[in-house]
């Protein structure tokens, strides 16, 4: 089956990989890179990109770890240099389509939520930060683990509502 597209070489795949991963603030689901990439140019298909990718990793260009892939210093280095050579309409593609990710990553990386068993009960910490300093940090005792899970993902998919509440509560 032919690909349309103006990447198909596995260099020039390695490099977009490398190109986006370096526009990315944090690290990144492997499916979700592979659909970026997907996405930017047809002639990436996912075999090939699955290839690409270990080599990128077994060269230490690409990090893996639980949080997902991240670029190494190694592998910044390496695309600053070659990344022009990417097609610039398959740039531009990528850019746009990279920024509702960046955004994602952006604002995940300012909401910092945890729990801990202690000797007198479950607690949860729930932390924003606006990207310059932290502007709220919450430590609350919970009635337990459960409970603890379920504030965490509360705060982690509301927490700019939640903080405005908070703000607009003690300013009254």
């Amino acid at each position: 089956m032919d690909h349309w597209g103006f990447i198909h070489e596995e260099l020039d795949i390695k490099i977009l990989i490398l190109y986006i991963l370096r526009r990315l603030p944090g690290s990144v689901d492997p499916n979700t890179l592979s659909d970026l990439c997907r996405e930017c140019d047809t002639g990436v298909t996912y075999f090939t990109y699955s290839d690409c990718l270990a080599d990128l990793i077994d060269n230490g260009l690409i990090a893996e770890s639980e949080e997902g892939l991240r670029i190494t210093e190694k592998g910044a280095k390496n695309v600053e240099v070659v990344e022009t050579s990417i097609p610039y309409s398959v740039r531009r593609n990528a850019d746009k389509l990279l920024q509702p990710e960046r955004d994602r990553l952006r604002r995940e990386a300012m909401i910092k939520t945890s729990h801990k068993l202690e000797k007198d009960g479950c607690y949860v910490e729930l932390a924003m930060s606006d990207g310059e300093g932290e502007i709220i940090r919450l430590r609350l005792l919970c009635s337990g683990e459960e409970q603890a899970k379920t504030m965490e993902k509360n705060f982690r998919k509301n927490a700019e509502a939640f903080y405005q509440q908070f703000i607009e509560m003690l300013s009254k």
